[in-house]
């Protein structure tokens, strides 16, 4: 398997035509959620090498992979409080991610660590503004 690219302007360009075609694909938070799934993968892929990072593979790359699949599920029901309900949901899988990358930081490069915090605060705030704009939609 090869290496995702780790910029996000690069990972961009590999991104399937078919997930990139579809009008989710215009809410930015969903990209960056994706771009967050895939850098866990590479991580994770460090962390089952560590023997006490092995423990933290699994709740890492779950919660990770959460956000864009609640955002998705969400985005698939329309807008408005069904929406806003998946988008809270995936707010808390970023925060739960959030934590595991923090309880990883041990093992995990503090360069690396930094990225990813960074992007995942980006993302939970991206999520608090667009559920609150949700919840206020009637349609």
């Amino acid at each position: 398997m090869s290496e995702i690219p780790l910029t996000y302007d690069e990972w961009e360009r590999t991104v399937s035509h078919c997930i990139s075609s579809e009008s989710l694909w215009g809410f930015e938070i969903y990209r960056k959620s994706l771009f967050l799934a895939d850098l866990a993968w590479i991580d994770c892929n460090k962390l089952i090498h560590h023997s006490i990072g092995r423990n933290l593979v699994s709740q890492l790359i779950n919660s990770a992979g959460s956000v864009s699949a609640n955002i998705e599920e969400g985005y698939g029901r329309g807008f408005g409080k069904d929406n806003a309900r998946f988008e809270r949901i995936a707010l808390g899988s970023a925060r739960e991610a959030r934590g595991w990358y923090y309880r990883s930081r041990r093992a995990l490069n503090p360069e690396i660590l930094d990225h990813r915090m960074i992007l995942i605060d980006e993302i939970i705030a991206g999520l608090v503004l667009s559920s609150r704009k949700q919840r206020q939609t009637t349609r």
